[in-house]
């Protein structure tokens, strides 16, 4: 099945940091993706997502405006669950050696 995409928005990108703005409608995805950085979720909206990962699907709960801090190495796709477009800002956290 064929899921609509996902509009990311990038509002920010330099050498320290990505800021990027997702909006899904309902049932809306991500697409397959692997975070090479560290980063943080700030929900605009409240909602469920299904996060389909290779350990199988996991379920996680938006909450507007609280935020939460993932390490890189991720790999899944985002599915917007809830009946009403919900949209976070994410904020990747570049490393410098």
């Amino acid at each position: 099945m064929r899921r609509e995409l996902a509009v990311p928005t990038v509002q920010i990108s330099n050498d320290h940091v990505t800021v990027t703005e997702w909006c899904f409608a309902p049932g809306a995805e991500t697409g397959w993706h692997h975070h090479q950085c560290d980063y943080i979720v700030v929900p605009q909206k409240n909602g469920e997502l299904l996060l389909e990962t290779h350990r199988g699907p996991e379920t996680a709960r938006l909450h507007t405006g609280q935020a939460y801090f993932k390490n890189m190495g991720v790999e899944h796709n985002v599915v917007n669950m809830s009946p009403h477009e919900i949209s976070f800002v994410e904020i990747e956290i570049k490393r410098h050696i």
